[in-house]
């Protein structure tokens, strides 16, 4: 078993603007439903993890990839605190909520919470994080080996960048429920939380089941670059980021002698606008030059 097989990856998003941002996810969106149709047709399986500190922006990066999904074809897993046969037997806990053929459960936190919160906030004894570290791979490499395709989000936040997003919670009428006590808690043990998260990194990421890492400090950038990760993992690999509209394949155009193939409807037009310019150009030109040897 090849170990610390991690994929950091680095997003093409850096500065996005808004504008951009909605046209970028709009294309993914359109790849991700695609994806889904075929895993409807072809009665696979697919799992995808989002684990991370508070305020990562775990939540909201899962509503981007699900907001224009089929409904009856995914859910949405976020469980509670578990009750005392749950923490006993914790695999068995995530193992009723993993997808049936032809549908996506998306994790807003995963297993993984024995791995990082529960013994950070002293939620599990160290003999239960010591045997979940030992058989989490061979666990998910049987629900692999079954048939479930498996995809491992890590986001990661600064220090500086979470207390913001706490401020923001408490002072947003609309999202102060979800600061509570247990993330103060939690943050002071920010130190403790990184020595865990360290260990699980490197412990628990396999060519076959491996973790993939994203920035969160930006939440933009960090769902089209989760998005595009799994667009290009599962749909289409060759899939170029920042581009507008799908390239159309067969779409060419001719300009000064020049060809130009492979084109995408912005990029037609802006060929289309200096293509007239050259005409209106070479016309005053031609009216010029006819006015001068007149004189």
């Amino acid at each position: 078993m090849k170990l610390n097989s991690i994929h950091y990856i680095d997003t093409p998003y850096e500065g996005i603007n808004e504008a951009d941002y909605q046209i970028e996810k709009k294309r993914l969106q359109v790849e991700l439903l695609k994806i889904q149709q075929r895993l409807v047709r072809e009665n696979q399986r697919l799992a995808i993890t989002f684990d991370g500190r508070d305020a990562a922006g775990k939540g909201s990066t899962i509503k981007r990839f699900t907001e224009f999904l089929i409904p009856s074809f995914f859910n949405i897993v976020a469980l509670g605190i578990p009750t005392v046969s749950e923490s006993k037997y914790w695999f068995r806990r995530y193992e009723k909520h993993l997808p049936a053929p032809g549908n996506i459960a998306f994790f807003d936190r995963s297993w993984y919470n024995r791995a990082l919160i529960e013994p950070v906030m002293g939620y599990c004894t160290e003999g239960q994080y010591k045997y979940f570290m030992k058989k989490v791979l061979n666990w998910e490499h049987k629900q692999i080996d079954q048939g479930l395709l498996l995809v491992k989000f890590y986001l990661s936040v600064d220090a500086e960048t979470q207390l913001l997003r706490f401020e923001d919670r408490i002072r947003n009428p609309l999202t102060y429920w979800k600061f509570s006590d247990n993330d103060l808690k939690a943050r002071k043990k920010w130190k403790l939380y990184t020595e865990y998260k360290l260990q699980m990194l490197a412990s628990t990421s396999s060519v076959k089941s491996p973790w993939v890492i994203v920035q969160g400090n930006k939440k933009r950038e960090a769902r089209l670059t989760c998005m595009l990760h799994l667009v290009r993992l599962l749909g289409e690999d060759n899939f170029t980021p920042m581009t507008g509209e799908q390239i159309v394949k067969n779409q060419e155009m001719e300009v000064s002698g020049v060809k130009f193939k492979g084109l995408s409807l912005r990029q037609i037009a802006v060929l289309e606008e200096l293509q007239g310019k050259a005409d209106t150009f070479q016309t005053a030109k031609a009216k010029n030059l006819q006015a001068s040897n007149t004189e």
